[in-house]
């Protein structure tokens, strides 16, 4: 909505919310301007103080006292924000660096991003999010943050709440930005800089252009740069006894073997290391596997020393602004977004599979001599387990390329509002290797050819076989997609009739959507000339939406208003051109929001509503193929009832297995019920206090079992289990189905506050600030049931992440003349880790029972000092992390390339000064 406001009024300052004392004392010394400002939650433009919603607004200034240089960062710094995407799981996932947003831990799927209040095309692997990395930080003039649902208005996967990029328009003049960041430690630098110009005044010269355009740029950060990151071999204590945590894999060079017996089930597999019988020890690079039992005596490859932290990337974004007035009551607008997100992403060198067939030269060689005479007459064959460090590690560059116009018409006609636009945009990747695969036909060439020997150590091969080697190496793309979105959206609001409190208005409005979700696999992908790769799946996805909304604002009296909300949405079948068929069916949902605010004293607020939401599920869950997906997590032995099923389907020991993934047709849209209760107070003109309960309950929810419990009662879910082919070796072992189904519920509640002093004294003016988010339930059944409940409060659950009890930010800030400065404490509340089983050096034996850490609190300081040198330029000093804390040990399983800390949840850059300077002609 549109209102006038006075943005000295204090009760103005209280819906800034979040990160409001980040704006410190200037947000304390402005002018009473009226000014026109939108507001997302609705579509009435209106005048009013404050509205009935929680909107939570972050402004420009505000934006650069975070120094944050990235839209994520900014976003991810919000207390209100948990369970989002970071950049760091490029190492080792096809990502290509996405960033997300998600409110209340309710996840990226439920949060709604918008542009200047239109959608932007969703990400093509991840349904409806929206990546951060592709909107330009440059072009955002403030971000508004609504923490309550919103599908009356906006429709589906506005459950959580909806955040709004508003860009800048009507610029007049130009300026230049820059900045840099230095961590103390080694890796990770970067720096940014950017050039905004704009010319035209709208209301004088009847038109305005606006052009700004930014590159950035990301060194990488390596994991042995860090030392809490340096080894998936980590020793601890716990309660008085010594263990060590062994994440390495068994996938190690030299080869590992695994030989298979006739009559598996009675004769079962057993596992060594050839280079470790004929030496007595374990080569470079690997220690010996802590995992081993009686049928295995494995090394194990230190896998994490190789891998990143933050990947290297290039961004560049573009955005332009035309607006030229057609008339007195008329204006005309087109917005341009364009960005390339450049990101390589290294992790260590490939483990790959090795048939070594009876009576060939290796076999003869490697594996005979360790055989018993009657293990020699069963041995069907053997698998080497390979790690091939002499290709380097696996090296993949995703280029993310997004365009985004909206073209439009604003007007004032017949005694209403109107606003109508057509949205063009799009998100494509491509995705390729640049080192670390091998060519298929090449790397078997050397192995039949003995130029090449699996079980020989890393770096002793040959000049010869080096240049066979480089001659080796795949280099090229694997994969495109894209997520192309067309829309049209018509919407106005008019005055209706009188109220005792003013004139009651109405906003309505409709939108039709395309959007269509395309992958391509690479003829390299598909054809076979990558050794043991199984080829993304491809498809050609499109649905259509068509929704339609009323909205009445009602001013029953002076001091009480309420508003009335209902929409109605239709989401076609999903169409396949690859099959020419569609999938699934139509789906349609109504839902409805009531909000009323009253101030019975104008130092007081306090509002109220209740509303429906919904949200379909994304095209490839409902009509995906079943593909390969890579492997599990975490390590498992074989279950039982799989072994007495079929025992050759098993690995030796503990070992991850394949993991499969696909669609279902029959997924309906799922929806939930919430509501906020919420107050703002001001008992004098330097202190403001708010705070908001918030309440979301999800039904009908889109969920999938995960391993932990499949592998842990493998007879209830038995249908997820298959054999799976490899495509290196031939062999079938068991792998796990990744499959959605409708079953689902949850329930989260929590309070979003926020606490502001400010007062002016003879050296300067002064403010203390703080806020955030205080989570009273995160619950939600385990998958695949609808009513055997879990939550994941302060423990890591089965979801593989945390909800954190308590998150926020307190700051201080004092400007005194041409300097101010601020100090922010970042906080979050320590958590229960995963459950692990790791070595203990006592007994040398892996434990039974598994341990859980007390992980930690967490908690940093930042500091920033601005100066400015003169009106037009202004310069920004500050250090990041400015107690060098570490991240604490964690135990988790989940993102296996990233060992011994969790990055979602602490800074792994450590002790970082950043200088921004920003100058205006």
């Amino acid at each position: 909505m549109f209102f006038k406001e006075k943005t000295g009024v204090r009760s103005v300052r209280m819906a800034i919310g979040l990160l409001a004392g980040l704006v410190g004392a200037n947000a304390l010394a402005q002018e009473q301007v009226i000014q026109r400002v939108e507001i997302t939650g609705s579509a009435i433009k209106r005048i009013q103080r404050e509205g009935a919603l929680p909107v939570q607004v972050i402004s420009k200034e505000t934006i650069a006292r975070t120094g944050a240089t990235t839209v994520s960062d900014l976003v991810q710094k919000l207390p209100a924000m948990q369970g989002f995407t970071i950049e760091a799981i490029a190492a080792g996932t096809n990502s290509g660096g996405r960033t997300t947003a998600s409110i209340h831990d309710l996840g990226g799927s439920y949060t709604l991003v918008l542009l200047n209040g239109r959608r932007l095309a969703p990400l093509q692997d991840s349904g409806s999010s929206v990546n951060l990395n592709s909107i330009p930080l440059s072009a955002v003039e403030r971000v508004e943050v609504l923490t309550d649902g919103a599908s009356a208005l906006y429709g589906a996967d506005a459950i959580a709440g909806v955040i709004n990029f508003i860009l800048k328009k009507n610029y007049q003049g130009l300026s230049v930005d820059a900045g840099y960041v230095h961590p103390e430690h080694e890796g990770g630098k970067s720096a940014n800089a950017s050039i905004t110009g704009g010319f035209g005044d709208l209301d004088s010269d009847g038109y305005n252009v606006l052009m700004t355009y930014r590159h950035d740029e990301q060194r990488q950060l390596k994991a042995p740069q860090r030392r809490f990151a340096a080894t998936a071999y980590i020793p601890f204590s716990h309660e008085g006894a010594n263990y060590i945590y062994d994440r390495t894999s068994t996938s190690t060079v030299p080869a590992n073997a695994t030989v298979s017996f006739t009559n598996p089930a009675v004769n079962k597999a057993i596992g060594f290391n050839p280079f470790q019988k004929a030496t007595g020890a374990c080569a470079d690079l690997n220690v010996p596997y802590l995992s081993n039992d009686a049928l295995t005596n494995f090394c194990s490859f230190d896998f994490a020393a190789t891998v990143e932290i933050i990947p290297e990337s290039k961004r560049d974004t573009f955005f332009s602004s035309g607006r030229i007035k057609l008339g007195e009551d008329a204006v005309a607008f087109a917005d341009l977004s364009l960005g390339r997100f450049d990101l390589t992403a290294r992790i260590a060198a490939n483990p790959v599979n090795v048939s070594i067939p009876k009576g060939t030269p290796l076999y003869n060689q490697y594996i005979q001599p360790y055989l018993t005479p009657a293990q020699q007459e069963l041995a069907t064959g053997a698998v080497a387990q390979f790690r091939a460090v002499d290709w380097g590690t696996r090296d993949s560059q995703t280029i993310t390329d997004v365009r985004h116009l909206v073209a439009g018409v604003e007007a004032n006609a017949f005694g209403w509002d109107l606003n109508s636009a057509v949205t063009l945009s799009k998100y494509k990747i491509d995705e390729k290797y640049t080192g670390g695969y091998m060519l298929n036909t090449e790397f078997r060439s050397m192995l039949t050819n003995r130029t090449f020997d699996p079980f020989a150590a890393s770096g002793s091969q040959s000049a010869a076989t080096k240049t066979l080697i480089e001659n080796s190496l795949f280099k090229g793309s694997i994969r495109e997609a894209y997520s192309d979105m067309k829309g049209f959206d018509v919407r106005g609001s008019r005055e209706v009739f009188a109220l005792p409190g003013g004139a009651a208005s109405v906003a309505v409005g409709a939108d039709y959507r395309e959007l269509q979700q395309v992958q391509t696999a690479s003829a390299a992908a598909k054809n076979g000339s990558i050794y043991a790769f199984s080829a993304p799946a491809e498809n050609d996805y499109t649905r259509d939406s068509t929704g339609a909304f009323a909205e009445l604002a009602l001013p029953v009296l002076k001091n009480v208003e309420m508003t009335a909300a209902v929409r109605w949405d239709k989401y076609s079948a999903v169409e396949d051109a690859l099959i020419n068929k569609e999938v699934g069916e139509s789906q349609d949902a109504s839902t409805y929001k009531v909000t009323a605010r009253w101030s019975p004293v104008q130092q007081v607020l306090v509002r109220a509503s209740y509303g429906t939401g919904f949200r379909v599920a994304d095209q490839d869950s409902i009509a995906g193929k079943v593909v390969s997906a890579g492997f599990t997590a975490g390590s498992y032995n074989c279950p039982p009832s799989l072994e007495a099923e079929n025992a050759g389907f098993c690995r030796p020991g503990r070992a991850q297995y394949d993991v499969k993934r696909g669609g279902n047709s029959q997924l309906s849209p799922e929806e939930s019920k919430q509501y906020t209760l919420g107050f703002r107070i001001e008992p004098s003109n330097n202190v403001t206090f708010g705070a908001d309960l918030w309440d979301v309950r999800m039904t009908n929810q889109v969920s999938a079992v995960s391993e932990i419990q499949a592998f842990a009662d493998p007879v209830k879910f038995r249908e997820l289990f298959s054999s799976f082919t490899n495509p290196a070796t031939g062999e079938q072992k068991w792998s796990f189905l990744q499959a959605p189904i409708n079953i689902g519920k949850s329930h989260y509640r929590g309070i979003d506050w926020d606490f502001t002093v400010g007062e002016k004294y003879s050296f300067g003016k002064f403010s203390l600030n703080a806020n955030g988010t205080h989570m009273l339930k995160a619950d939600y059944t385990t998958p695949g049931t609808d009513n055997v409940w879990t939550n994941s409060m302060d423990r890591y659950g089965i979801n593989n992440a945390v909800t954190f009890r308590n998150i926020a930010r307190f700051t201080a800030a004092l400007e005194m003349g041409k300097m101010v400065n601020s100090f922010t404490l970042n906080y979050r509340n320590g958590y229960t880790d995963a459950a692990a089983t790791p070595y203990n050096v006592a007994t040398k034996a892996n434990i039974t029972q598994p341990i859980r850490l007390q992980v930690p609190s967490y908690s940093t300081i930042d500091y920033q000092g601005k100066y400015f040198i003169s009106k037009q330029w202004d310069v920004r000093v500050g250090v990041k992390n400015l107690l060098d804390k570490e991240p604490p040990l964690s135990l988790r399983t989940s993102s296996g390339h990233q060992v011994g800390y969790d990055p979602r949840y602490a800074d792994t850059m450590g002790r970082t000064l950043y200088l921004n300077t920003s100058y205006t002609f």
